[in-house]
């Protein structure tokens, strides 16, 4: 099986200081939705694994979380692509729990729910929890400079191996080739 996990703020869509709390909010980044259908068309399945500490915080509730996956879900099949699947961690920066990034949690959920290894996978994401917790979990960590990506670049933190691209849709172009 041929798997891509994706952060989603910064990755596929603009991301907020004050955190994507609607909808309305939700906005792609241009080409990203055309990047994932891009990898379906090529076989790959793909799916999110995204921090929503805004859900911990009280920021808003998970029947706005849904409404805003819903709405990247439509938007994504109008472009022809599909993610099969959102992994979220819903708990505050302050929490000790095992699934906020850079913490293996969710990669470890994705693993046991596809019955994979995850070595190799490419998993993209725009900030250095996402390279951390990619690495750490076996998968290819690759940094996209959208979102937060410059600023995770410009910190010279990344794990060692990490693939840098402008943004996903170039991203995808080189794992396509």
């Amino acid at each position: 099986m041929k798997l891509v996990i994706l952060d989603r703020d910064g990755v596929i869509n603009y991301d907020s200081d004050q955190f994507i709390k609607s909808p309305d909010e939700w906005k792609p980044i241009p080409g990203s939705l055309e990047a994932i259908a891009a990898l379906n068309q090529a076989g790959f399945r793909v799916v999110v694994a995204s921090n929503q500490s805004g859900i911990g915080r009280g920021l808003f509730d998970m029947a706005t979380l849904n409404a805003i996956h819903a709405k990247m879900h439509k938007l994504t099949a109008l472009a022809g692509g599909r993610i099969e699947a959102i992994f979220f961690c819903p708990h505050p920066a302050d929490s000790h729990c095992g699934c906020r990034k850079p913490k293996i949690g969710l990669f470890q959920e994705i693993a046991q729910r596809y019955h994979i290894d995850l070595k190799g996978v490419p998993a993209i994401g725009d900030a250095l929890r996402d390279m951390q917790a990619a690495a750490e979990a076996g998968a290819t960590p690759i940094l996209v400079r959208t979102g937060k990506g410059g600023k995770t670049l410009a910190s010279g933190e990344l794990p060692a191996g990490v693939r840098i691209f402008d943004n996903l849709a170039d991203a995808v172009q080189a794992l396509l080739k």
